[in-house]
Parts: C-alpha cells; sequence; structure tokens
C-alpha cells in the first residue's frame, strides 16, 4: 500500500530537488514533490527504503551518499531524527553542502534545536548557500495526505524560492523570522499538544470512570468550546485504549528535551511540560515508546 495520498498539485516550475530522510515523514513528502513533477534525487541511510522509494515514483533516481543526491539540486530537502542526524547529512565530505552547487538551498524539516538551525545557516551562508529551519506539524497522515503544517525560519528571498515546490507536501509554508525561528515555533507547538493531550487523558479518565458513554460525550463537547484537533482525532481512540498509530511518545520526549532546553536558555518557566514530559517518562517505562502520543490516559488507568 502507498504512503502517499492522492493530491491536486498547483502547477509550479519544475525543480530539481534531492530529498534525504525517508522515514514516516520524509518517504510520503519527496513522493508528493515527484508527483508535483519535480526531479527528485533521495539518500536514505537504508539504500533498500531508498530503492522502494524510487520504485513507487519511477522516474527519479536515488544516490548512496546525501553529497551525491544533492549534487546539482537547486533545492535539498531533509527530515531527519535529531540534531546529530542532521549535521551527519549536511557537513563533512559526503555532506551534503560538500555538493550543492552555489546558491542551492537547503531546507531542513527536523524537529531540532534553534542553535544547530543557526550554527547550519551561518555555516552554509559561507560557503554560498541557503538554509531554511523548517519543522513540520500534522504527523504521519499529514504527510501522507501533503497536507503539513510548516514553520520556516531564514532569509525572505530563500524562503520565496523554495515555497512554491514545499507547498506539494504543505496545507500552508509560513515565514515567521530569521534562523531558528522555524524551530523556536515548533517548540511553541508541542507546548500546546503536550498540556493539551494531558487535559484531555485526564477528562476521558473522569467520563469512564464516573459511567459515561464518552464517544457521545465526545460527540457533544467537540461542539462547544472544548473543541480540539486532539479532542476530535484523538478522542475517542484514547477512550478504546487504542495507541498502534501517530506520532511515537519516544519522538514526543525528544521534542519536549528540545523545549525545556530551550527555557532554560530564555528564562521561561513551563511547569505544565515539565510535569508532563515526565508523565511521558512514565509510558516510556510501560513500555509505550512507540505508542501514541494520546497513550498518557494509560498512566490514569
Amino acid at each position: 500500500m502507498s504512503q502517499i495520498a492522492a493530491k491536486t498539485y498547483e502547477p509550479t516550475p519544475a525543480r530539481k530537488v534531492a530529498f534525504l530522510g525517508l522515514g514516516v515523514m520524509g518517504y510520503p513528502m519527496a513522493g508528493h514533490l515527484a508527483r508535483a513533477g519535480h526531479q527528485v534525487t533521495v539518500y536514505n541511510r537504508s539504500a533498500a527504503k531508498a530503492a522502494a522509494w524510487v520504485a513507487e515514483c519511477p522516474g527519479n533516481a536515488s544516490a548512496p551518499t546525501p553529497r551525491e543526491a544533492a549534487a546539482g539540486a537547486d533545492i535539498v530537502f531533509a527530515c531527519v531524527g535529531n540534531d546529530d542526524d542532521l549535521r551527519s547529512v549536511v557537513l563533512g565530505a559526503d555532506g551534503a553542502f560538500a555538493g550543492m552547487k552555489h546558491g542551492a538551498i537547503f531546507v531542513d524539516h527536523t524537529t531540532a534545536s534553534a542553535s544547530v538551525a543557526r550554527e547550519l545557516s551561518a555555516q552554509a551562508q559561507k560557503i554560498g548557500l541557503q538554509f531554511i529551519d523548517a519543522p513540520v506539524s500534522g504527523g504521519q497522515a499529514g504527510a501522507q495526505n501533503g497536507m503539513l503544517t510548516v514553520m520556516c525560519g531564514g532569509d525572505a528571498a530563500a524562503f520565496d524560492n523554495v515555497k512554491p515546490a514545499a507547498m506539494a507536501f504543505s496545507r500552508a509554508f509560513t515565514l515567521l523570522g530569521e534562523s531558528g525561528a522555524g524551530q523556536l515555533a515548533k517548540m511553541v507547538n508541542q507546548i500546546c499538544i503536550a498540556g493539551l493531550v494531558q487535559g484531555l487523558s485526564e477528562a476521558v479518565a473522569f467520563g469512564q470512570q464516573a459511567g459515561l458513554d464518552m464517544h457521545q460525550v465526545l460527540d457533544v463537547i467537540g461542539k462547544g468550546a472544548a473543541q480540539s484537533w486532539q479532542l476530535d482525532n484523538r478522542g475517542k481512540t484514547m477512550a478504546d485504549d487504542k495507541f498502534d498509530f501517530g506520532f511515537a511518545v519516544d519522538w514526543m520526549r525528544k521534542d519536549l528535551g528540545l523545549v525545556l532546553d530551550e527555557a532554560k536558555r530564555n528564562g521561561a518557566r513551563l511547569p505544565v511540560t515539565a510535569l508532563v514530559d515526565q508523565f511521558y517518562a512514565d509510558v516510556q517505562k510501560m513500555g509505550g515508546g512507540r505508542w501514541d502520543t494520546s497513550s498518557l490516559i494509560r498512566r490514569l488507568r
């Protein structure tokens, strides 16, 4: 079964692009670029995954190193795991920067630190490249459907150059400030989600303990002030104790670690976020590292 859902694409000039990292997000994102008519070369640490992607998107190509994938590309997109993974595909003799042509743009969709975004942006500028930090929200479903929300930091001209191609996998692609602003906005996003999921967990657990039909209750309160994406998309699966999908607890803990590190630097007070981070640690100890983030309710049962 394809990981890339059908989508109608706005006509845009075809670009030569690379995509580094074919995980649950990158695989369909790269696929949408190909289906929108761009010439795509992919790189993945597992060559078998890259070969499978090329089989699904014929007429495109894979390369054995980030440098070779990036050679000649107008735009190099990446979506990998963390700061160290990002540096590994960007820097060094086989990194993308070593293969990119003068004036090309690197767009990083990894959820990483604001500091690594600024570091790599400065390095790019020294060698005649541009760097946009562009973390995404919308999860695996958003990537598959080409409906991600993308939060960007970097140079405005580079952003404008990239946006038409990036809309192949986006519903919104927005510049929020200088380098690092995209990553900081993603941290705001994750702070919001952490508190919402804990509140929803307590609400569902309370309602079940009180003997209510929570599917019915969620339908009712979802039409009022309690409505949220989490309630609409996760409330009933939480009530049914189903968590084998979605955004993994391990990934959320990585993201909240970035948030709490940044808060130490800027002095922000995040008591609820810090508490929910520890609740997610409890879920990990229960063996739920790969469960969806809505599994916070398991702590309450």
